[in-house]
């Protein structure tokens, strides 16, 4: 296993949970998982617009890296 292997492996671990994090942050639409975890204090915390594209736009960005660490995961396997 080279370095650059256990670098983006680690890298996978962290923004996995990232986005484990984020997903669950975000306000729920209606009776699911959201409501469970706690719904009513996410709720008035993420009141703002501003808030929710923000917290958005860090989803997708935490998602793109994320989708990158198995992409380059799976060359260096390949290799």
């Amino acid at each position: 296993m080279s370095w650059l292997e256990i670098v983006v492996s680690v890298l996978l671990l962290v923004t996995s949970t990232l986005m484990i994090l984020l997903v669950l942050l975000h306000k729920g639409k209606g009776g699911g998982l959201s409501d469970m975890f706690g719904g009513g204090v996410s709720s008035s915390l993420g009141g703002s617009s501003v808030v929710e594209r923000n917290l958005d736009r860090l989803t997708i960005a935490i998602g793109l890296l994320w989708a990158a660490c198995i992409v380059a995961l799976g060359l260096q396997m390949k290799l």
